[in-house]
């Protein structure tokens, strides 16, 4: 096991710790609940192609002065700094950015794969609900086509509640006005 691998102090890793990990670190480091979690497995073309045809989508409608970035991480406390696969954020656009504050972010979207699957259909959404991020869209593959399952979140339970599945076609006012036919993300 790679040295840096060892947590810089006693009390386990922080939010912070993210910004200088060495280069040889693997490229998509989550931290939650003060644990590295990596993404080792190679990732589908699918799961790639829908997320960048979703952030070129999303940019292209995005008002001035609002963000949208893939696989980006949002510091919800001390020891936790999840990565969604797209954030929507109401802050502009900053290159020297490293991570997202969750009342700055309206929409974060999780990619649902093999390997994620727990984390982004049932860990992730309550760690995003409990930060108060208003709005969670996970993206399933239903044979090869991409599903939208929209959420907003409840502000008296602080849970999501499902707004939507959108198999041809979504439209929504939120974050922003968007007008999106799912299926043209994974052509």
């Amino acid at each position: 096991m790679p040295q840096w691998m060892d947590p810089p102090r006693a009390g386990g890793w922080e939010a912070a710790d993210l910004d200088v990990l060495p280069p040889d670190a693997p490229r998509h480091v989550e931290l939650l609940d003060g644990a590295l979690t990596f993404t080792l497995t190679p990732r589908s073309s699918w799961h790639d192609r829908v997320i960048r045809r979703l952030t070129a989508a999303l940019e292209a409608v995005a008002p001035e002065g609002w963000t949208v970035e893939a696989q980006m991480t949002v510091t919800l406390g001390r020891r936790t700094r999840p990565e969604p696969d797209v954030i929507a954020a109401s802050v502009p656009y900053d290159p020297e950015r490293t991570s997202f504050l969750p009342g700055d972010v309206a929409l974060v979207v999780e990619v649902v794969s093999a390997e994620s699957q727990d984390r982004d259909r049932r860990y992730k959404p309550r760690l995003y609900a409990e930060a108060g991020i208003r709005h969670l869209w996970r993206i399933e593959d239903e044979q090869g086509l991409p599903v939208i399952h929209t959420y907003e979140l409840d502000d008296t339970t602080r849970d999501y509640v499902a707004t939507g599945v959108h198999r041809d076609h979504l439209t929504t006012p939120v974050p922003f006005p968007l007008d999106l036919t799912p299926t043209a993300l994974s052509r």
